[in-house]
């Protein structure tokens, strides 16, 4: 199955809740405006957008589009529109640069998120991307507090053929963080992957134990990581958006994973996401696949929520 088609099949259960009530006109649908913005919020994308989605819809009706081409373009508008563009450049990101690929600044890549969301898998799926596109990846297994956190990660870095950097279970994140770091300058590798704790014992802080990770990170290879990503469960819906303003204000966030919209998380929750972080998303995953997840396309994201045709570049 096309990766498109995936994306359609996994938003299955938030186009469901967002067109629940509407009354289906040949290609088009016909919907009441105020079940339309209670649906908006039922699929996490929450008040205020919803509102505004529902108000540039109208808009867009009045002007003459169907009712799928006017909601197609209000939240697109809201992944796309010039207030999430202003907020992007503002952290170096322009939405207006084409890529074929998602780049990563600098050689090192810090993986931060709470137990639960996928971090170790995302990350293997993260290596494999970058591997097949010509660069020598290397994991660092930090996440030493969750049992056997670091063997997983290092049984992914055998299959992928990627050499992974883990310690103890219990011993301290960063000194795995600053070995990886270390051996990644020695031997010349592109990109290190660093994997975080998501959860610690009660006499650690979480985001202070991430910011001396990063810390011991810029001692070992100066100036990095330059990147710290985000990996969030689309299931979290309204909690992961407060989970990620946490992390960003802790450790100032380059960019967001979505995980889980494979019909078990409610895909909404990447309006609020774009609109309302100034934060880059990056990659979405539909599943458990190597290949389900991929660079994040705000056009492609919208027309399969929508069940409308893949865009050319789709």
């Amino acid at each position: 199955m096309a990766w498109f088609d995936r994306l359609r099949q996994g938003l299955t259960k938030t186009r469901d809740l967002v067109t629940f009530g509407a009354t289906r006109r040949g290609d088009d649908w016909e919907m009441d405006w105020d079940d339309l913005e209670l649906a908006l919020v039922g699929a996490d994308v929450g008040a205020r957008i919803a509102r505004e989605v529902v108000a540039e819809a109208k808009a867009q009706r009045e002007r003459g589009a169907t009712f799928r081409e006017a909601l197609e373009r209000a939240l697109l508008d809201q992944l796309e529109g010039s207030s999430v563009r202003q907020k992007l450049r503002r952290v170096g990101f322009d939405l207006d640069v084409a890529r074929s690929t998602v780049e990563v600044a600098g050689k090192v890549l810090m993986i931060v998120g709470v137990n639960g969301v996928g971090k170790t898998t995302t990350i293997a799926k993260l290596g494999r991307y970058y591997q097949e596109r010509g660069k020598r990846v290397r994991f660092a297994a930090g996440d030493t507090f969750r049992a056997a956190g670091s063997a997983q990660l290092a049984v992914w870095g055998e299959r992928l053929g990627i050499p992974t950097t883990i310690g103890p279970d219990g011993s301290d994140p960063a000194s795995v963080a600053f070995d990886g770091a270390q051996r990644r300058r020695a031997a010349g590798d592109d990109l290190l992957i660093v994997d975080t704790a998501g959860r610690l014992h009660t006499k650690h802080n979480l985001m202070e134990e991430l910011k001396k990770v990063q810390r011991v990170i810029d001692k070992a290879d100066p100036g990095e990581p330059r990147e710290t990503w985000l990996v969030l469960d689309a299931v979290t819906g309204q909690n992961g958006l407060e989970q990620a303003r946490r992390f960003h204000e802790a450790v100032t966030l380059t960019g967001i994973v979505v995980t889980k919209l494979d019909g078990t998380g409610k895909g909404g929750i990447l309006l609020p996401i774009a609109r309302e972080l100034g934060v880059p998303i990056k990659f979405v995953g539909v599943g458990e696949q190597a290949d389900d997840l991929q660079p994040y396309d705000a056009a492609a994201y919208v027309k399969a929520l929508l069940d409308l045709e893949a865009p050319a570049a789709a």
